[in-house]
């Protein structure tokens, strides 16, 4: 009894001991650590915040909605259900207070807006200073690029897709966190407003459409100026800055020129602002436009008189280090010519360009720069512009005159001999229809692709755009006699004369053979080229590529010139309209091209028929040109009779 009595003792002792123990540990840990010490995924919430900024805190702190008392160790669920999410503006009241919105999402209203820990992370918060936080610098663009990248995200709420971000690591501000700078700036020093009393904060992030956000048109300036403090002071001294002050929307501010999230520095020859692209890239955008020209009173024609100075034909030569606009008028304090302090006033021209032409004279510095194109100025040497304008046109005149004339007689001297019967009055009719609605509807259809163009704006640019309508009548006008000629060509090709012209226009083996023995000819491995017959396998491609290239061409112009009638009749999809109109351009460059480099050729450049082959003209050509050309080609007794050449049929080899 004695010895069971000490056991007992003992027992209570020890026990009394270990309660002792365990009640001066927080019950929290005693009963978090039961669970959350089981498995390794449990146990890895206590591991992460044994290293956060949270580390002194019991869990129960954050989930208040658990209660110790009612815990179940051994229930699957010892909470006795999902835990609700921590509230985080418990503690933070301040933060919770200013995070209402995020972009266009509100809080309470979007369940897409980021939760707090999204950003922060949830057991293993840490302190922004932390390289290992999630909002950390040098770690905030991969933070922000999880939503900014998610394409559900994107497609729900529009947002930008994950290029910004991909710019941002591109950029100056992105290359100078890579390198461990602790001043450049990241995605909330732009994107966050900043009051007097506060640094910038993630927690008020608003869409550029908000007035009160950072990256709104008028509040640009001021977020550039945290870290940029003497050029948006110089910025909103200048023009520009003028106009953003007052309120006026058309104002450039610093992401016009610099770009917004791929800011480049300027000596990257990539960046808007490098001396390579700053002229046309940044400031013609502008200065170029009509609207803005109009609005302002400011005077355009800048860039194509500074494209033709000296200036510019040095920019030209890829020489970036020749003046550009921000050389003169400056970057950042842009002032206008009146202003005193200008850089382009009269008083201070001398010192402007002094800059790069040391010791240039006061009068030298204030000579027109701005003023008209290359040759139309005042004085001598307009003058002399004109004097050589009328110098060329005489000169220029005389030799086209001259050569006309000397390819104008020796066309009539070859065709004074022996002519063979080409081709016959209808089919010159024919051609002469087809020649003159084709030329046609070549200016006319280009003209509108090429609007621009100085010799579309000699033909149609008159009247304030009245030409421009004229033009698209005289096009489908001369697309009307095109069809009409080639429906008579299929009803000539129904006579005897045309069953004769249609059979010699078929391919056959012979022109295969032909093809080979030219090609040989060519490369010097044979003496004399084939011996043609009627017509060659040249003309046979020719004539066939001219009828596929005008049934497509007029299909599809129908199709483009009634499309409301086959999209509402016939229920025609877009995609069959996009594809007549790119198939409409592309056979025109073809059929325009293959005339000017294949049909001109043959015609007129051909060593065999220079200075031309008049058949177009009216229907005969040369024997001997005949001969040249078609050897083997029956009829060639026909001479100064005009009797016509016989089919190939009807004397075959």
């Amino acid at each position: 009894m004695s010895a069971l009595k000490s056991i007992i003792e003992v027992s209570v002792t020890v026990s009394l001991i270990l309660c002792s123990a365990a009640f001066a540990q927080s019950p929290a840990e005693i009963s978090c650590k039961t669970c959350h010490t089981r498995s390794p995924q449990k146990s890895g919430y206590r591991e992460a915040l044994d290293s956060s900024i949270h580390r002194d805190m019991d869990c129960t702190d954050c989930h208040t909605s658990i209660s110790l008392d009612e815990i179940d160790p051994t229930s699957p669920r010892s909470h006795g259900g999902e835990v609700p999410p921590v509230s985080c503006g418990d503690c933070h009241e301040d933060e919770g207070e200013r995070y209402i919105k995020h972009g266009r999402l509100r809080v309470g209203t979007d369940p897409d807006i980021p939760r707090c820990s999204e950003c922060h992370g949830t057991h293993d918060i840490r302190p922004v200073s932390d390289e290992l936080s999630r909002v950390h610098p040098n770690n905030l663009p991969a933070t922000c690029m999880a939503c900014h990248t998610n394409v559900n995200l994107i497609k729900d709420h529009h947002i930008l897709r994950g290029e910004p971000i991909k710019l941002y690591e591109g950029s100056i501000h992105g290359r100078a966190i890579n390198g461990q700078s602790r001043v450049a700036a990241t995605c909330i020093d732009c994107h966050s407003p900043q009051s007097e009393s506060e640094q910038p904060s993630a927690h008020r992030i608003l869409s550029p459409t908000d007035p009160e956000s950072s990256v709104n048109h008028f509040k640009v300036p001021t977020t550039c100026g945290r870290c940029h403090k003497t050029v948006a002071e110089d910025y909103l001294a200048g023009v520009h800055g003028q106009l953003v002050l007052r309120g006026d929307q058309d104002a450039p501010v610093c992401t016009h020129c610099h770009g917004e999230h791929g800011i480049l520095p300027v000596s990257d020859m990539r960046s808007p602002v490098s001396a390579a692209r700053l002229t046309q890239a940044t400031c013609a955008p502008c200065h170029e436009s009509v609207a803005l020209n109009e609005r302002f009173g400011v005077a355009a024609g800048k860039l194509p008189s500074y494209v033709d100075s000296y200036h510019g034909y040095k920019r030209k030569g890829s020489d970036v280090h020749v003046a550009n606009c921000s050389s003169c008028h400056g970057a950042h304090r842009i002032l206008p010519h009146t202003d005193k302090n200008s850089s382009i006033h009269p008083d201070n021209l001398q010192y402007t360009c002094g800059e790069c032409h040391p010791g240039i004279s006061s009068v030298m510095a204030n000579s027109s720069i701005h003023g008209p194109g290359l040759g139309e100025v005042y004085g001598w040497p307009q003058l002399i512009a004109k004097v050589y304008k009328w110098l060329i046109v005489m000169t220029i005149g005389f030799m086209l005159i001259h050569n006309f004339a000397h390819w104008l007689r020796h066309t009539k001297l070859r065709a004074k001999g022996d002519c063979v019967v080409r081709m016959t009055a209808g089919e010159v009719t024919q051609h002469w229809v087809l020649m003159l609605s084709f030329t046609v509807l070549v200016l006319t259809g280009f003209s509108l692709r090429f609007s621009d163009a100085w010799w579309v704006q000699m033909l149609f640019g008159w009247g304030g755009g009245a030409g421009f309508l004229i033009r698209g009548t005289i096009h489908r006008v001369a697309a009307v006699v095109f069809i009409i000629c080639g429906c008579w060509h299929v009803l000539y090709l129904c006579t005897k004369p045309g069953r004769s012209w249609l059979r010699d226009m078929m391919g056959s083996t012979r022109d295969l053979l032909d093809m080979y023995n030219h090609v040989l000819f060519f490369l010097g491995l044979r003496s004399k080229p084939p011996s043609f017959r009627r017509f060659s396998y040249m003309e046979k491609l020719e004539y066939w590529a001219l009828i596929w290239g005008s049934g497509v061409m007029a299909l599809t112009g129908i199709i483009l010139s009634y499309e409301n009638f086959f999209t509402e009749r016939w229920n025609l999809s877009k995609v069959i309209l996009d594809v007549s109109q790119v198939i409409h351009y592309y056979e025109a460059w073809l059929a325009t091209l293959a005339i000017l480099v294949w049909h001109i050729y043959a015609t007129v450049f051909s060593p065999s028929v220079y200075p031309m082959n008049p058949a177009w003209l009216k229907g005969e050509m040369p024997k001997d040109m005949y001969e040249e050309e078609h050897p083997a080609a029956p009829g060639l007794e026909a001479t100064a009779d005009k009797t016509r050449p016989q089919s190939d049929d009807a004397n075959p080899d």
